[in-house]
């Protein structure tokens, strides 16, 4: 071993022993004649001391940031007055009697002991040393932790880890596919799954019944600052369950995890909130709502039925709904933010926003006029508006209306800081749409996914009005993320071949891809159920970073590129032939 003890591990209660330390060059420093090196390994930071009598002072000098030495010393106590109540190994240091380069390093691109504002480009180029930094490393171990306490909860709770394939078949989950050709099978090719969700329903009819994986999945779409095209999600799949029974499955493990590996995180509330997917959307403009903060969205169509605004008239006359969102403390808002929340309200794909400011003076902004006193009394009773407040208005069709001042209420989220970073507000939402009509195809699509069970009550529905069909689905949400979706599954032939028809795929088609699973149905599958709660974007918000490229080891930019290895690259002739490939690329 290059070491007896790891650096971050010695105490006062090491006092007069002899030592053998192996790490990175933190910092070093010296102070007339006398060295000091903050010697770095994954457990910490401990102080090694070269005296001007120490062997090889002159190379002990010469080291620089991040090379890596052998040491060792006898463990004393600090001189009084030089102790580090910051750091765990703050009372002591190591008086250095051999000392030995293992493997020096390059300059560095970048400061490796000071967390400071590189750019993404550079880190992810060096990702090795990035990695090397102290929040990194946390982020890894906190990564770590979590999945752990899964796989020990779960096991706990009678689960079996099982491992699917990677190579697999196309499935529909609403990205493309990465695929994969066959040399063996020229012209055909495998997928890279989406997710095990085939696979793991078929788990329940083989009997498993507690199925889980830390599964790989992968999705070729569009990046964003929580995507990745290759990304990891807890999947879970349990038999004879109904939707609760998943639900406190699932509610369980978080509930007891979050204070075992971020004990400063609270939860809101236990048990968590339910709401169906109508009332998330109406009350916070979101399918996945922030709950920390209210700043509800109130419908108050009823308060100007009888209004002169000729604008709300004539949407209430169309279908349409006024709703309102009161920003506290804005009242004196100029003209020019209230144009650019217009101007923002109109990107979201609203007509317009009209204001109301509560001020000392009286009722100012944009709707003042057309505004009675007995109305903007009973608009202050029913939404708890104040002096000072500022009331926003949408005046549009439902669904355009709560998108608008959803995520205007967003943007206040933000402007105002008025949620709690250290606040976990876990909710459920439940009774998700079945279908989703696609006006560009002209056809019904699964708002879920095709293998989901609609209510069985709305089953008659299909063939009359599948707009109003609910279905089985379940949504865990946090802080404005969604964190994982499931479902109760479909386990009948009759049914899923139905929903297969009513998505518009060929008889030919559905044979083709789901004959394995269709006829697999006829062979006793039990009732099931269960989601895929992911693993990245929870440590990002347990970790309080900003995306997820900073909780994963070697994450892709967002071009979807590997900026250390420099992937994807071309393949060569010899390899393009061996598959029976041919490459066509588009003209410049």
């Amino acid at each position: 071993m290059y070491k007896t003890h790891s650096c971050g591990e010695i105490r006062s209660a090491h006092i007069g022993q002899t030592v053998t330390l192996a790490g990175w060059v933190h910092r070093q420093r010296d102070h007339g004649g006398v060295t000091f090196i903050d010697l770095r390994d994954r457990s910490g930071l401990v102080q090694i001391v070269a005296n001007p009598a120490a062997p090889n002072l002159e190379m002990i000098q010469n080291v620089r940031s991040e090379w890596v030495l052998q040491v060792t010393g006898e463990v004393r106590r600090r001189p009084a007055g030089a102790e580090n109540p910051n750091l765990p190994t703050g009372e002591i240091e190591v008086d250095v009697k051999v000392c030995e380069v293992l493997n020096p390093a390059k300059p560095l691109p970048f400061m490796i002991s000071k967390d400071e504002d590189t750019e993404e480009s550079v880190r992810l180029k060096y990702r090795y040393l990035d990695l090397r930094r102290e929040r990194m490393q946390r982020n890894l171990k906190l990564r770590h932790k979590v999945i752990k306490f899964m796989r020990d909860y779960l096991d706990e709770h009678g689960f079996i880890e099982v491992e699917t394939p990677i190579l697999f078949k196309t499935t529909p989950e609403g990205a493309r596919d990465y695929l994969v050709p066959s040399r063996v099978h020229p012209g055909c090719f495998y997928a890279l799954p989406q997710s095990p969700q085939q696979l793991k329903q078929l788990l329940q009819v083989a009997g498993t019944e507690r199925y889980f994986q830390i599964a790989r999945c992968f999705r070729d779409e569009d990046l964003r600052g929580d995507r990745q095209p290759e990304f990891t999600q807890l999947d879970l799949e349990m038999s004879f369950v109904h939707r609760d029974d998943v639900l406190a499955l699932v509610e369980g493990l978080f509930t007891a995890m979050i204070p075992a590996v971020t004990p400063h995180k609270r939860l809101l509330s236990s048990p968590w909130p339910m709401l169906t997917y109508t009332e998330a959307v109406d009350r916070f403009g979101s399918d996945k709502p922030d709950m920390r903060f209210g700043m509800e969205l109130v419908n108050v169509g009823d308060i100007f039925a009888a209004s002169d605004f000729m604008v709300f008239q004539a949407t209430l006359k169309a279908g349409g709904v006024i709703k309102c969102l009161v920003v506290p403390g804005c009242a004196a808002y100029t003209r020019k933010e209230v144009d650019d929340l217009t101007t923002f309200a109109k990107e979201q794909g609203a007509k317009g926003l009209a204001t109301l400011a509560l001020t000392a003076e009286g009722v100012k902004g944009t709707a003042q006029k057309f505004v009675r006193p007995e109305e903007v009394a009973a608009l202050q009773q029913r939404t708890g508006a104040k002096e000072g407040d500022l009331i926003l208005f949408v005046a549009d069709q439902r669904a355009v209306a709560n998108k608008t001042l959803g995520q205007l209420r967003l943007l206040f989220r933000d402007r105002l800081n008025l949620a709690d970073k250290d606040l976990m507000a876990f909710a459920w939402v439940v009774d998700f749409p079945m279908f989703e009509w696609n006006e560009e195809d002209k056809k019904w699509d699964a708002a879920h996914h095709p293998f989901t069970m609609p209510k069985m009550e709305d089953l008659p529905k299909f063939d009359t009005n599948p707009a109003e069909v609910l279905s089985d689905a379940y949504d865990m949400v946090c802080n404005g993320y969604e964190m994982a979706s499931g479902s109760i599954r479909i386990h009948r032939r009759d049914i899923q071949f139905k929903i297969f028809q009513l998505l518009g795929i060929q008889e030919a088609d559905i044979q083709a891809k789901f004959g394995h699973l269709l006829e697999a149905f006829e062979y006793g599958a039990p009732p099931h159920g269960g989601m895929a709660p992911g693993i990245d974007r929870l440590v990002m918000l347990l970790a309080d970073e900003p995306n997820i490229r900073e909780v994963i080891a070697f994450p892709k930019n967002q071009a979807a590129r590997d900026l250390m290895a420099d992937a994807p690259s071309t393949a060569t002739d010899k390899q393009l032939r061996e598959l029976h490939i041919k490459v066509d690329m588009p003209q410049e």
